[in-house]
Protein backbone atom coordinates (compact mmCIF):
# COMPACT_ATOMS: atom_id res chain seq x y z
CA UNK A 1 0.00 0.00 0.00
CA UNK A 2 1.27 3.47 -0.98
CA UNK A 3 0.83 6.29 1.48
CA UNK A 4 -1.32 8.31 -0.74
CA UNK A 5 -3.91 5.41 -0.65
CA UNK A 6 -3.31 4.76 2.88
CA UNK A 7 -4.47 8.56 3.31
CA UNK A 8 -7.33 8.22 1.47
CA UNK A 9 -8.43 5.43 3.20
CA UNK A 10 -7.95 7.43 6.39
CA UNK A 11 -10.55 9.97 4.52
CA UNK A 12 -7.20 12.25 4.33
CA UNK A 13 -6.75 14.72 1.37
CA UNK A 14 -3.17 14.02 0.65
CA UNK A 15 -2.61 17.25 -1.90
CA UNK A 16 -3.80 19.38 0.89
CA UNK A 17 -2.16 17.59 3.36
CA UNK A 18 1.33 17.46 1.61
CA UNK A 19 0.57 21.93 0.65
CA UNK A 20 -0.54 22.38 4.07
CA UNK A 21 2.25 20.49 6.38
CA UNK A 22 4.98 19.91 4.20
CA UNK A 23 7.16 18.04 7.12
CA UNK A 24 4.86 16.31 8.72
CA UNK A 25 3.74 14.78 5.30
CA UNK A 26 7.42 13.58 4.70
CA UNK A 27 8.08 12.67 7.94
CA UNK A 28 4.95 10.38 7.83
CA UNK A 29 5.70 9.48 4.36
CA UNK A 30 8.95 8.09 5.28
CA UNK A 31 7.75 6.48 8.36
CA UNK A 32 5.35 4.76 6.59
CA UNK A 33 7.56 3.19 4.28
CA UNK A 34 9.47 1.47 7.12
CA UNK A 35 6.09 0.11 8.95
CA UNK A 36 3.48 -1.84 8.62
CA UNK A 37 -0.41 0.46 8.12
CA UNK A 38 -1.27 -0.94 11.39
CA UNK A 39 1.48 0.18 13.15
CA UNK A 40 1.66 2.85 11.72
CA UNK A 41 -1.87 3.35 12.92
CA UNK A 42 -1.84 2.83 16.60
CA UNK A 43 1.47 4.63 16.28
CA UNK A 44 -0.42 7.85 15.18
CA UNK A 45 -3.86 7.91 16.06
CA UNK A 46 -4.23 10.42 18.17
CA UNK A 47 -2.18 12.61 15.44
CA UNK A 48 -4.61 10.77 12.34
CA UNK A 49 -7.34 12.04 13.70
CA UNK A 50 -6.70 15.96 14.27
CA UNK A 51 -5.09 15.69 10.36
CA UNK A 52 -8.05 14.02 9.20
CA UNK A 53 -10.50 17.03 10.69
CA UNK A 54 -7.93 19.53 9.11
CA UNK A 55 -7.54 17.99 5.48
CA UNK A 56 -10.41 16.01 5.16
CA UNK A 57 -11.08 14.13 2.07
CA UNK A 58 -14.57 15.56 0.03
CA UNK A 59 -16.64 12.39 -1.13
CA UNK A 60 -16.79 11.88 -4.73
Amino acid sequence: MEFEEYLKSKKIDAEAFRKGDTLRYREWSGLFETMHPESFTAHKKFLINETRRRYLLKEE
